[in-house]
């Protein structure tokens, strides 16, 4: 182990952990550092396709941030939910079949060895390898089962920032209870309080912030202020508000089990939005979405139990444009089938003459395809590249009268209807451009030059550079 660490964890899900990382990580970049990002575990279904596999969708971004290739072993260990009780694990990139099956505590032991060996293995070549957490570390529950939070920086000998979101309040309580429910040795390692998410005086903090200070001796290095940086959330439909801009709102259907919602975070930016968990907020809507799904049958069933199923496919005869997305495109279709018991087996709402076929084992790819020409709604596609990636055990073929607009089986329209199994067409600016007349956000270099200057005004760096250099 040649490199250094440094790891952020947080008073709380959500606390701003990973933003701090990418932050750190783009302003590490900037000054020429080789850096790197790890995660141990990540509990979401936002994923992206990097060498190797798939890994969570926040440490894509922050490889982006660092200026490197994301690839598997920066997040070794991803969780992804299939209901409350059961989730699919991918072990450096891939599912493991056999861990999915076992109780969440009983996997710890089989997933270090990996863990660790990805840990060092990016600390033997990177200068510094910036660590996220996981939840909180104060949950002492879980301490026996902690794969992200203090044994990852036992074993990366690393300093740590605790981050809280002051938005929510109780930050200052939350900061100084978790470093007070810590074993002595764990709380030695909290070098720093970072509060995230600031709106308002911030003179009214100081004498909390110098409390926090006199009670624990830990320094609070700043105050990040409350920013629309436009990154996605891991996990986090429920907090998202409307989007921006004017005009009809675009309806995206959120059934529990949706599936990589990030790639809509570019489209919230630059276009009203409202998710759709009940019929009623379908009517008025300029197009409506239908996203992955990590269980396709589990959310055919949620449609028909909600009354979306007879709701979409109302709308659709009316004319409203409707759009599939991987587990959506499949759900528009006519029949699911599962022989080998990966999914379920399902009619779909039958506005597309498809079938699927879940396959046993996952595809997971970077595609670079070409739309042919097409009708309707979708005509302003006709022709554009279509750049993304599938993470999909689906196999879709056509079985009627349908126009193939994408080649190999990943993509079909039928007059307001089109679905393809590509992820992130949403995101691209030429894309959006032309189907929905709108300007994108700005770009990830110019988000992550705002998160590195952020961190630069607000924080004291020259105490994280001691830190480091101490550790």
């Amino acid at each position: 182990m040649t490199g250094r660490a440094l790891m952020v964890q947080g008073t709380a899900s959500s606390a701003g952990k990973s933003l701090l990382t990418t932050a750190l990580c783009a302003h590490a970049a900037r000054a020429g550092i080789a850096v790197a990002p790890f995660k141990a575990q990540n509990m979401s279904n936002n994923a992206r396709v990097v060498r190797g596999g798939e890994i969570g969708t926040a440490q894509a971004l922050q490889a982006w941030a660092c200026g490197v290739t994301p690839d598997v072993r920066m997040n070794p260990v991803l969780v992804k939910p299939e209901a409350d009780t059961r989730s699919q694990v991918v072990r450096l990139g891939q599912v493991d079949a056999t861990l999915s099956r076992l109780a969440w505590k009983d996997r710890t032991e089989a997933l270090w060895g990996d863990i660790s060996a990805s840990l060092h293995s990016l600390l033997a070549e990177y200068d510094l390898v910036i660590i996220e957490g996981a939840g909180s570390p104060a949950e002492f529950n879980l301490w026996p089962y902690d794969l992200a939070n203090m044994r990852v920086a036992e074993a990366a000998d690393a300093p740590v920032l605790l981050v809280s979101d002051i938005d929510r309040g109780g930050a200052l309580a939350h900061c100084y209870g978790t470093w007070a429910v810590l074993p002595e040795a764990q709380r030695a390692r909290i070098h720093g309080f970072v509060l995230n998410r600031f709106r308002g005086d911030p003179a009214l903090l100081t004498p909390g912030l110098t409390g926090l200070h006199e009670r624990t001796g830990v320094p609070v290095l700043g105050v990040l202020p409350w920013m629309d940086h436009g990154l996605p959330d891991e996990d986090a439909a429920g907090r998202w508000e409307p989007g921006d801009g004017d005009g009809d709102p675009l309806a995206i259907v959120a059934y529990p089990t949706i599936s990589n919602l990030d790639e809509f975070a570019v489209l919230r930016r630059v276009a009203p939005v409202r998710w759709a968990r009940r019929p009623s907020q379908l009517h008025g809507a300029r197009m409506i979405v239908l996203p992955g799904a990590k269980h396709v049958a589990a959310s055919i069933d949620w449609l028909h139990a909600t009354g979306l199923a007879t709701a979409v496919t109302r709308a659709a005869a009316d004319g409203t444009p409707v759009l599939g997305i991987c587990g959506g495109m499949q759900l528009l279709g006519d029949r699911l089938d599962d022989p080998h018991a990966v999914d379920g087996a399902r009619d779909g709402l039958g506005l597309l003459p498809l079938r699927t076929t879940f396959a046993a084992d996952k595809l997971t790819a970077t595609v670079r395809s070409r739309f042919t020409a097409l009708a309707g709604p979708w005509r302003p596609w006709s022709h554009h590249t279509a750049t993304g990636y599938e993470i999909r055990h689906g196999v879709t073929t056509a079985t009627g009268a349908v126009a193939a607009v994408l080649p190999d089986g990943r993509g079909f329209a039928r007059d307001n209807v089109l679905g393809v199994s590509i992820h992130g067409l949403l995101e691209h600016p030429s894309l959006l451009r032309a189907l929905l007349g709108v300007d994108a956000a700005p770009t990830l270099e110019q988000v992550f030059a705002t998160l590195a200057d952020a961190v630069a005004t607000h924080l004291d760096l020259h105490i994280v550079d001691t830190i480091l250099e101490d550790s």
